[in-house]
């Protein structure tokens, strides 16, 4: 039991003695450094006149996409590149109601890829050249040869 007591002893004082030596040592605030403070960092000169691109100007092609029965067409894959070009650069899905809206830049002309499993592929030219920053596209697939009817 004695051994027990002054163990006990020993923590508490442990405890204590750390707490009161930063009580007197922390009385006094550290001094403060009378240095102004460090100016902001430029921006990088490594990247000269360059800015966060802004969508304000971009071309919207948006519209719907049907099946033979002239039934909205849900989950429908929709590619788009640049006309001329093999990678396609956009891909979007038809929404529950069988509509898309994809953003792209304008100046340029645009092949918009839509297929689905059973379906024959479709594919339009969009020119967002000239003015004017959307595009209303509607398709009607039709069944593919050979696919389901």
């Amino acid at each position: 039991m004695r051994g027990l007591w002054w163990k006990s002893v020993f923590c508490v004082a442990g405890l204590i003695v750390p707490l009161v030596a930063g009580f007197c040592g922390a009385q006094e605030p550290a001094p403060r450094p009378s240095a102004p403070a460090a100016p902001a960092p430029a921006a990088n000169p490594s990247k000269p006149g360059k800015q966060k691109y802004s969508h304000a100007n971009d071309y919207l092609i948006r519209g719907t996409v049907f099946n033979e029965k002239a039934l909205s067409f849900p989950g429908v894959q929709l590619r788009i590149r640049l006309a001329g070009e093999k990678k396609f650069r956009w891909e979007s899905y038809t929404d529950s109601r069988g509509e898309f809206a994809v953003r792209v830049p304008q100046g340029s002309k645009y092949e918009m890829v839509v297929r689905v499993k059973g379906f024959e592929e479709q594919t339009r030219t969009i020119d967002a050249k000239n003015g004017g920053d959307a595009d209303n596209i509607v398709f009607r697939m039709q069944p593919a040869e050979g696919g389901k009817k």
